[in-house]
């Protein structure tokens, strides 16, 4: 086989692999396509131009790897960015910066997303293609593919000589095993857990069919509960952040979904972006939940690792948000009820007036 069939034969491999992520994706992409039409994927669009680049394409083991996604398109198109979650193949995302928007003097626009990743293992990897959803004029989406980009990790220990020999191991003596006491107690203990998972699932329906409690707490006592809760069990100090950004975005969530009346748990935050930008927030606050939000999905979705302190920090905006929120639900509260007394008629007594029993 030659070198441009075993190409040819790769960047097939490679495509297959961006389509398999982005099948993965596409609910996401196909919730962002508010007009109901199908999205389709093309190779290509005038006026678009996607480029992806590394600085080097042969590291070592552990280095650090700057990628950078540059998608230049019409101002006609519109672009609805990247998910942060984007899979990067075996690698891991240490830092990043993502939706860099530039407008050109030709009147184009430029965006660009760059991620610095690494990887502790060697061989030959591939940073796979990344979707790229486009709105068009017409209300129809269209999705292209960023190129693959090929990555060669170097082990540390290639040049050490004779010290990464190894030397051929013995035969393994086999010694002759009566195995009929595991097959018995194998199936014994299959037998047991068998008969456990029955009795916990018809438990399960039990409690299932039984009233659930309902919390009748006001929503932001409930949530400074719940963080309160969170910060004593010190999850960032224990390198559990993964678990940290799953509990703190769900206790925001919930309570934005209690005070607002919107059911928020399931939605990706492209979801919860859309719907949040037509309900009337206190100043400042939509645009503070998007970013708290949209770090917390790299940290879950693509494996960045944050610093403790920034951890630390997300728990006072998350906080700020509660209280912030509070104080402009209470505001409102109180405005309706105002307005309910004054459309009193004036024959009638007002609140104030009657005598309690």
């Amino acid at each position: 086989m030659n070198c441009d069939a075993l190409k040819h034969i790769m960047h097939r491999v490679t495509l297959l692999t961006g389509l398999s992520l982005f099948l993965g994706l596409t609910p996401a992409l196909a919730a962002q396509d508010t007009t109901g039409r199908p999205v389709d994927t093309v190779e290509s669009l005038s006026g678009i131009e996607i480029v992806t680049s590394v600085d080097r394409a042969e590291v070592l083991i552990g280095d650090l790897i700057n990628y950078t996604l540059a998608i230049t398109y019409d101002s006609v198109y519109e672009l609805v960015p990247p998910p942060l979650g984007a899979n990067l193949g075996a690698f891991d995302v240490k830092d990043y910066e993502a939706d860099l928007v530039t407008r050109l003097d030709n009147g184009r626009i430029r965006s660009e997303s760059k991620f610095k990743v690494s990887t502790f293992t060697t061989g030959e990897y591939v940073i796979p293609p990344i979707p790229v959803l486009f709105r068009l004029p017409d209300s129809t989406g269209k999705v292209l593919f960023s190129e693959p980009v090929p990555i060669k990790v170097n082990s540390l220990l290639e040049n050490a000589g004779d010290s990464v020999d190894i030397k051929p191991l013995k035969a393994p003596y086999e010694f002759e095993r009566d195995l009929t006491a595991y097959y018995y107690g194998g199936g014994a203990l299959l037998l047991f857990l068998l008969v456990l998972a029955w009795y916990l699932w018809r438990r399960s329906r039990r409690v299932k069919a039984g009233a659930e409690p309902v919390d009748l707490r006001k929503p932001w006592e409930i949530a400074f509960e719940n963080l309160a809760v969170l910060q004593q069990k010190r999850l960032p100090a224990e390198g559990k952040f993964k678990e940290y950004y799953f509990e703190i975005t769900d206790i925001v969530r919930s309570y934005m979904g209690r005070i607002y009346e919107v059911d928020v748990m399931e939605m990706t935050t492209e979801e919860w972006s859309e719907v949040f930008a037509e309900i009337t927030m206190p100043d400042g606050t939509f645009e503070t939940g998007r970013e708290f939000f949209k770090h917390a999905d790299l940290v879950k979705f693509a494996k960045f690792i944050p610093e403790v302190v920034r951890a630390e920090n997300d728990l006072e905006t998350a906080h700020h948000l509660v209280e912030t929120i509070r104080v402009d639900y209470e505001r409102r509260q109180r405005r309706t009820m105002e307005t309910q007394v004054t459309d009193i008629p004036e024959d009638r007594p007002k609140p104030e007036e009657v005598e309690a029993p």
